[in-house]
């Protein structure tokens, strides 16, 4: 999949800036001449513009991936994405082997699989993310994104580091 939008880190200019203004306190040289290229030339171009993404119509849409630790929210933000605009952003339907409830159907919420066709996805690389929960295996599947992505909508999924 191609990379998301990468932004620069300012906090290395902020962190240069004063290691630079407390050298030249205990020496007089000038600045740019002690340390040309974190301090000196940062000061030429102390950000860089960050501006909205649009895609090419050519263009496949892109894969949306929220991380963050339980109870900072991603789930929630995931799903206000999807209802905000559900003709644009969907999730990829996960995979799991806990067994399937009655009000459940199979490659709705889950794709329901035995412990061995999971295992077999991981080890045969088809499994973008997965992890175990109270005994049972869950992931998401690259072919469920691409599903999700041949649709013309963008793939939007949350992950608990762990």
């Amino acid at each position: 999949f191609p990379p998301l939008l990468s932004l620069p880190l300012t906090a290395g200019f902020r962190r240069s800036m004063r290691l630079c203004r407390r050298k030249s306190r205990t020496n007089q040289q000038p600045c740019h001449a002690r340390c040309p290229s974190s301090c000196y030339s940062s000061l030429a171009a102390p950000y860089e513009e960050v501006v909205r993404y649009q895609r090419h119509p050519a263009d496949r849409n892109r894969l949306i991936i929220l991380v963050g630790p339980a109870g900072v929210g991603v789930n929630e933000l995931r799903r206000r994405l999807i209802a905000s605009n559900p003709r644009e952003f969907q999730s990829a339907v996960p995979h799991t082997t806990r067994v399937q409830k009655s009000y459940e159907m199979n490659g709705r919420e889950y794709h329901y699989v035995s412990k061995e066709t999971f295992e077999n996805m991981v080890y045969s690389h088809k499994m973008l993310e997965y992890g175990e929960y109270k005994g049972y295996l869950y992931g998401t599947s690259i072919d469920a994104v691409r599903t999700v992505l041949d649709e013309g909508k963008i793939c939007v999924i949350d992950l608990e580091p762990q």
